[in-house]
């Protein structure tokens, strides 16, 4: 766990019901793939699902990146997703209204 600590930033990290495989989520899938290059998973051997893409339950639209390494005797269920919208703009009025808010 350490190791997987130090060498990334999960988002998540839960042992499955099985005892022996790991359910690791990550935040993005740069980091994701980051992970998996710096633990030296990243070989042809490793099952890494294709990118997706597609809409959560409250409409937002994301891709997604499964992996499915072997690491340390552990089996690896990797997870990442990564919003793909920029969030609603807020209109001058209000942006101005939270930036005097802001400076009181």
């Amino acid at each position: 766990m350490a190791e997987l600590i130090l060498l990334s930033n999960p988002a998540g990290i839960a042992i499955r019901s099985d005892g022996t495989s790991l359910a690791v989520d990550f935040d993005s899938i740069a980091e994701l793939h980051s992970w998996l290059h710096l633990a030296g998973l990243n070989g042809p051997d490793v099952l890494i699902g294709k990118e997706h893409e597609g809409t959560s339950s409250d409409g937002r639209p994301y891709r997604s990146v499964n992996a499915y390494p072997t690491w340390h005797g552990w089996e690896i269920y990797a997870h990442a997703v990564e919003y793909t919208d920029s969030g609603a703009q807020i209109d001058a009025s209000t942006a101005d209204r939270l930036a005097a808010l802001a400076v009181a």
